[in-house]
């Protein structure tokens, strides 16, 4: 049996093809997407390369993953402002959504202003624990039914509101699906139901993507968002399957991209020193972040208004006028491509490095000191990753690097910056063929032989 996984990605389309009784990959290939005109061109064109390679090649099934058509636009509506939006990020998570905006409390006729100039394809509507307030909700709902704007609607707040909502939104003639409250009672968070509508939703959006409802009637499985996979892969290599099948336990990864860059941790991030108290709301086991502004290529000219730009050229050797130079080219003409051993290439390798020290920061848990009548304790915000032990490069920026060890390196921890719970000594390994996508698409079928894989080619750098 040997089944095909195709990744249908917004630059490149990655073809893998997977002998099952074996355990083996066979060849795996690339071409540019060619989301224009046909999806389908793309995946033909890096076939025909598989076929250069192994004229004998076919497979028997395939499985697909895609974000080619762009993420869902997503806005989501709360009540209490730091809840909702941490419950509607981990359920817009490797959905294929971004949340661009959250609001709490009822909306204003500004924000509601806001909301139509935005025109978010996706309204993430919450509030309320079950049989708490409805009353904002509702009133939420009767301004959304007011903005003329095509978007869809899922309700994930009190369900004692059910009724009145799909009333509200019948009325307007707007897309709502009703699901489980994100927060049915204080502090406990009920994810997936929402992130399955919000899948569901990319999925019929993909497909209207040129070619790609001729992939789905190919496919053995619906098409799935590429980060869904992704973490689909990293929980199988953290998690394993049974006692015969292990995993390796706690992990991060970091896929640096053109335009994101995405931070994975499995671990349940609990403290790891003693008087810490835990504040907000508990963070899922699988967590994804994506940080759209710290991209290699489409957010460059972002990072680097996010970066110290002087001390990151000190540490490189380089001057801050190169590094500000070879910004605005790569802004210009994003396919620009540094040369083996050139000073551009180190100043690539110096955002990748300042890429993920930012984005991993961003995703850890922070920690403050507080003074109590019985002396000093801790509290801790999100995830405490200090004692992760491995940490996964995945991504082009990586594969291609002369040194993706110093690269990851930004993910340590910083002692000048002890507040962020970064990873204190992670082994690094790296996806050297890009194949974490694959095999989480694998995992689908074949868990067995996905684990197998992922354990064989993710390699100690």
């Amino acid at each position: 049996m040997h089944y095909l996984t195709v990744d249908f990605g917004s630059t490149y389309t990655k073809l893998t093809l997977i002998d099952v009784a074996n355990a083996e990959i066979v060849a795996t290939a690339s071409a540019f997407t060619t989301i224009t005109t046909d999806v389908l061109e793309g995946f033909n064109n890096a076939w025909q390369k598989i076929l250069a390679q192994h004229p004998d090649a076919h497979y028997d099934r395939l499985l697909s993953c895609s974000s080619a058509a762009g993420g869902l636009k997503m806005v989501a509506l709360g009540l209490v402002p730091s809840l909702t939006s941490k419950a509607a990020k981990m359920a817009a998570s490797s959905a294929g959504a971004k949340v661009v905006k959250t609001y709490a409390y009822e909306i204003s006729h500004a924000e509601q202003e806001e909301i139509y100039e935005i025109n978010p394809d996706l309204v993430l509507l919450c509030g309320g624990t079950d049989g708490g307030n409805k009353e904002v909700i509702l009133a939420n709902a009767r301004r959304l039914a007011e903005i003329d704007r095509p978007f869809a609607i899922i309700a994930a707040g009190n369900k004692s509101a059910s009724y009145d909502l799909e009333e509200i939104f019948a009325q307007c003639d707007k897309k709502c699906v009703v699901t489980e409250n994100v927060m049915p009672e204080f502090g406990q968070i009920n994810i997936l139901p929402a992130r399955q509508c919000i899948m569901d939703l990319f999925i019929s959006r993909i497909i209207d993507a040129k070619g790609l409802g001729e992939v789905q009637k190919r496919a053995e499985l619906e098409i799935i968002p590429t980060p869904f996979a992704v973490l689909k892969a990293c929980e199988l290599l953290s998690k394993g399957i049974d006692e015969e099948h292990l995993g390796w336990g706690d992990l991060m990864a970091v896929d640096l991209g053109g335009a994101t860059t995405d931070i994975y941790s499995m671990t349940d991030g609990a403290p790891s020193m003693d008087n810490v108290l835990i504040k907000g709301i508990p963070e899922p086991y699988s967590k994804r972040t994506v940080e759209g502004d710290l991209g290699m290529r489409y957010s460059l000219k972002a990072l680097e208004d996010e970066t110290d730009v002087k001390a990151l050229a000190r540490a490189y050797g380089v001057t801050p006028e190169a590094i500000v130079d070879w910004v605005e080219r790569c802004a210009a003409s994003p396919d620009t491509v540094a040369e083996p051993g050139s000073q551009e290439q180190v100043i690539e390798e110096a955002l990748a490095y300042s890429a993920v020290d930012i984005a991993v920061e961003r995703h850890a848990g922070i920690i403050s000191k507080v003074y109590t009548p019985i002396g000093e304790m801790f509290t801790l915000v999100g995830k405490d990753l200090t004692q992760v032990p491995r940490l996964i490069g995945i991504g082009g920026a990586l594969i291609n690097s002369s040194d993706p060890a110093r690269i990851l390196s930004g993910s340590r921890f910083n002692p000048q910056r002890y507040e962020y719970a970064k990873p204190q000594d992670p082994h690094f390994y790296l996806d050297k063929r890009y194949i974490i996508a694959s095999m989480g698409l694998l995992s689908q079928v074949a868990p067995e032989v996905a684990l197998t894989i992922l354990q064989r080619e993710v390699l100690p750098i």
